[in-house]
C-alpha cells in the first residue's frame, strides 16, 4: 500500500507540474483498496502534492452516498453530500474532493482525472460525441455534459452499469463533456501509456496549427494599466499582470475574433475567471482608451454583479485582474487556455460553450466557491499587501534586506539593481516562499534615466502600477580633497543625487495616473538617505553632498507631488557595520577609512569599526530592521511628507 501511495504522488506531480494537462488547482488523483480510498484533497495542487495532500476514506461509508436520499434542492444536496463525505473521511483538516464517490465507482486501483488542453479541444467542441467514437471506439466512454458532485456521480454510474453489461470491465477512458478525462488503470505505468496514447490520436485529428510565439508588450501599457488598475482597486489593491503572444494577439485583433472566447468552455474557466469578460477596441488617444475602458467596466459591474477578471485590450494583450500575483498568474493561464481550446475545437465542430444554466450552477455552487476561495488564497495581511514597491539598489545591503522584509509583509516587491547575479539569486529566494505575492528583478543602472523608464515599464506590465519606490542606490568613494578626482566625484553625485531625480520623475509619472482615477489614494516615494545627508562628515564630501541635496530634493518634491497623494520623504541611517558597504575585506568604508587616515590613530580595521561604535549613544550600528520599520511607519500614515528621518541611535539628532 504504502508503495502505491508513493506511485500516486509521482503521476500526480508528473501531470500536475505540467499546465498542459492541469492548471492551478484542477486535475485529480485516486488510490484505492479493498476498503480505502486516498484521493487529493481540495485546496491541493498535483504539482507539488505529498503523501500528506491526500484524504483517506472507509469505502463502505462512501457507498452510502450512492444509496442515500438527498434533498431535491442542488445547493442543498451538495451540502449534504459534503457532510457525507465528512463521515467518512479518515483524516483530520484534509477535505475530501466532491469527486471522491465518483473515483470510487471505478473499478481500477489508480484514477487520474485531468483537463487537458488538447483533450478538451474535442471535448469542448460541436461534434464531441462524434470524434470519441471515430478516434477512440469502445475504448472510451463519452458523457454528456452534467453538473459537476452528486448529479455527475450518479450519471457516470448509470453509463458504468451498462457499459459494464456490455464490455466486462470497466473502459479505460471516461471522456467528460465540457469537462476533461478519467483515465483509470491497475498501474501507474499504464496510465501513463493511456494517456500518451490519447494525445497521440489527437494530435494527428487537429488540422490547423496554433500561433505560437510570445510578442512585445507595447508602449501603451505603462499609459493604461495604472489608470485601470486604480478603476478596479475598489477597497483593496489589485495586481494586475499582462500578457502578449500571438494567440492573444489573433483573439484580441478585432470584436468578432474576441466573441470565440467571450464564455466559458468548462467549470475551471468560471471557478478562475468567472464567466464574462471584457473586450477593449483600443482606438484613440490612451486618454480616449482609458474613457472607454471606464465605460466598459461600469457596465460590466451593473449588468453582471462582479468587476472583470480578464480585460483583452486590442494592441495591449490580456489583462489578468487578480486579488494577488498568484491570482493573477492563474487567471491568465487559465483564460489562455481557453483561447488553446476554442482554436483547437476546430478541428472538431467548432466550439460548445456551456449553457447560461449551467453557468449559473457552477458560478453559484458552494463547492465551486471553496475551490475559487482556495485558489485566490488567504494571504495574511502584511503591513505592506498587495503594494507593490520598487527597491533600487536591492541586490544586496540595506536594499536587500528592506525588500526582503516588505515582501514579508505582502508587498510585490521589484528588485532594480546593476548586480544581474545577486538580484536574481534574492528573487529566486523571495519566490521560494511560495507567498500569494511575488518578486521581480529587473536590471538597472539609476544613472541612466532610460534604465530607470524600463524598469518603470517592466515594474507596469508585471503588477499594474506602483505605490511606493524606495531610491536606495547608492555608491561611497571616500576621500579628501587633495584625494577626490573630477572623475568619482561626478559618478557619486550621480548615482547619489541625480538618480533620486531620475526616480522620482518617471515614478510620480505613474503615481499621478493613479491619483487621477483614485483621489484620496496615498503612495510614497522614499529615499534612503544618510546620518551624512544631516551633518558634515570629514574627507567624505563627494558623498555627505549627494546626501546634503538628496534632503532638499526631498522637501521640493514634497511640496511639489503632495496635491497628488505622493508622500516623498528620507530615512537616514547610521552606519550599517554588518553590511558590505562597511565590511566588504577589499573596498569596504572600514578598509577605505582606514587607507584614507579618516580615524587618527587607527592601525587596523577593529580600531576604525570601535571608533565609530562609539560614537553611537545606544551603542551599536544601524540595522536592516531598524530602517525597515522606518519604511512600514512611512508607508502607514498619512500626515508626514518631505521629513528626513534619523536612524542612528541617537548619534545625530534633529534640531
Amino acid at each position: 500500500m504504502q508503495e502505491d501511495l508513493q506511485e500516486l504522488v509521482k503521476i500526480s506531480r508528473f501531470y500536475g507540474q505540467d499546465k498542459n494537462y492541469v492548471i492551478a488547482g484542477g486535475g485529480n488523483t485516486s488510490m484505492k483498496t479493498a476498503d480505502r480510498i486516498w484521493i487529493k484533497a481540495s485546496g491541493f495542487a498535483l504539482s507539488d502534492i505529498t503523501e500528506e495532500g491526500f484524504a483517506m476514506l472507509d469505502r463502505e461509508k462512501l457507498r452510502k452516498i450512492a444509496t442515500d436520499e438527498y434533498s431535491e434542492d442542488p445547493f442543498q444536496r451538495e451540502r449534504e453530500i459534503k457532510d457525507g463525505l465528512a463521515g467518512a473521511n479518515l483524516t483530520t483538516n484534509r477535505r475530501p474532493s466532491v469527486e471522491t464517490s465518483l473515483h470510487d465507482l471505478i473499478q481500477y486501483t489508480f484514477v487520474v482525472h485531468l483537463h487537458p488542453t488538447l483533450v478538451n479541444g474535442l471535448m469542448c467542441s460541436n461534434e464531441a460525441a462524434d470524434h470519441v467514437l471515430k478516434l477512440f471506439g469502445d475504448e472510451a466512454l463519452y458523457i454528456p455534459y452534467t453538473d459537476p458532485g452528486y448529479i455527475l456521480f450518479k450519471e457516470v454510474e448509470k453509463q458504468l452499469r451498462e457499459y459494464r453489461m456490455k464490455a466486462g470491465k470497466d473502459p479505460a477512458i471516461i471522456l467528460l463533456q465540457n469537462h476533461g478525462i478519467i483515465a483509470g488503470a491497475e498501474t501507474t505505468g499504464e496510465i501513463r501509456k493511456i494517456y500518451a496514447e490519447v494525445f497521440a490520436k489527437l494530435e494527428v485529428a487537429v488540422t490547423k496549427k496554433m500561433p505560437a510565439g510570445d510578442l512585445p508588450i507595447g508602449d501603451l501599457s505603462t499609459d493604461i494599466l495604472p489608470a485601470l488598475r486604480m478603476m478596479l482597486s475598489t477597497g483593496e489593491n489589485k495586481t494586475l499582470r499582462v500578457r502578449n503572444n500571438a494567440l492573444v494577439e489573433h483573439f484580441s485583433r478585432s470584436a468578432s475574433s474576441f466573441q470565440k472566447i467571450s464564455k466559458p468552455f468548462t467549470p475551471d474557466i468560471i471557478v478562475y475567471c468567472k464567466s464574462n469578460y471584457i473586450y477593449c477596441e483600443a482606438k484613440g488617444s490612451p486618454e480616449e482608451i482609458l474613457k472607454e475602458l471606464q465605460t466598459l467596466i461600469t457596465a460590466f459591474e451593473k449588468d453582471f454583479g462582479y468587476a472583470p477578471k480578464v480585460i483583452l485590450v486590442r494592441g495591449l494583450g490580456m489583462v489578468g485582474v487578480g486579488d494577488n500575483a498568484a491570482g493573477a498568474d492563474i487567471i491568465l493561464d487559465v483564460y489562455e487556455d481557453l483561447m488553446k481550446i476554442s482554436w483547437l475545437s476546430e478541428s472538431f465542430g467548432g466550439p460548445h460553450v456551456m449553457s447560461p444554466r449551467d453557468i449559473r450552477f457552477i458560478d453559484t455552487w458552494e463547492v465551486e466557491n471553496y475551490r475559487r476561495k482556495t485558489a485566490a488564497g488567504q494571504a495574511g495581511r502584511g503591513k505592506a499587501e498587495n503594494k507593490t514597491v520598487i527597491v533600487t539598489g536591492a541586490a544586496m545591503g540595506f536594499g536587500a534586506g528592506i525588500a526582503r522584509g516588505l515582501f514579508e509583509e505582502g508587498a510585490n516587491v521589484v528588485i532594480a539593481d546593476i548586480n544581474e547575479e545577486a538580484g536574481m539569486q534574492l528573487k529566486e529566494t523571495l519566490n521560494s516562499l511560495k507567498r500569494k505575492n511575488q518578486a521581480i528583478f529587473v536590471k538597472t543602472d539609476v544613472s541612466d534615466s532610460h534604465s530607470l523608464q524600463h524598469l518603470l515599464k517592466k515594474t507596469v506590465e508585471a503588477f499594474g502600477g506602483l505605490d511606493v519606490l524606495i531610491s536606495n542606490a547608492g555608491i561611497l568613494r571616500a576621500g579628501g580633497l587633495d584625494e577626490m578626482d573630477e572623475t568619482t566625484f561626478d559618478l557619486v553625485t550621480k548615482i547619489n543625487y541625480n538618480a533620486y531625480f531620475y526616480c522620482t520623475k518617471y515614478a510620480s509619472d505613474i503615481m499621478k495616473m493613479q491619483h487621477a482615477y483614485d483621489r484620496e489614494y496615498y503612495m510614497d516615494i522614499i529615499q534612503i538617505n544618510s546620518k551624512s545627508g544631516l551633518t558634515g562628515s570629514k574627507k567624505n564630501f563627494a558623498y555627505a553632498g549627494g546626501k546634503f541635496g538628496g534632503i532638499g530634493l526631498t522637501q521640493s518634491f514634497a511640496l511639489e507631488l503632495a496635491p497628488y497623494r505622493i508622500k516623498v520623504n528620507a530615512i537616514c541611517p547610521g552606519n550599517f557595520f554588518e553590511g558590505p558597504l562597511w565590511s566588504d575585506p577589499e573596498n569596504g568604508l572600514f578598509v577605505q577609512y582606514l587607507n584614507a587616515g579618516k580615524v587618527p590613530g587607527a592601525e587596523t580595521i577593529e580600531d576604525v569599526r570601535k571608533y565609530y561604535e562609539e560614537q553611537v549613544p545606544l551603542g551599536r550600528g544601524c540595522r536592516v530592521g531598524d530602517v525597515l520599520k522606518a519604511v512600514l511607519y512611512i508607508m502607514d500614515q498619512e500626515y508626514e511628507t518631505g521629513q528626513a528621518i534619523p536612524v542612528t541611535g541617537g548619534q545625530t539628532m534633529l534640531r
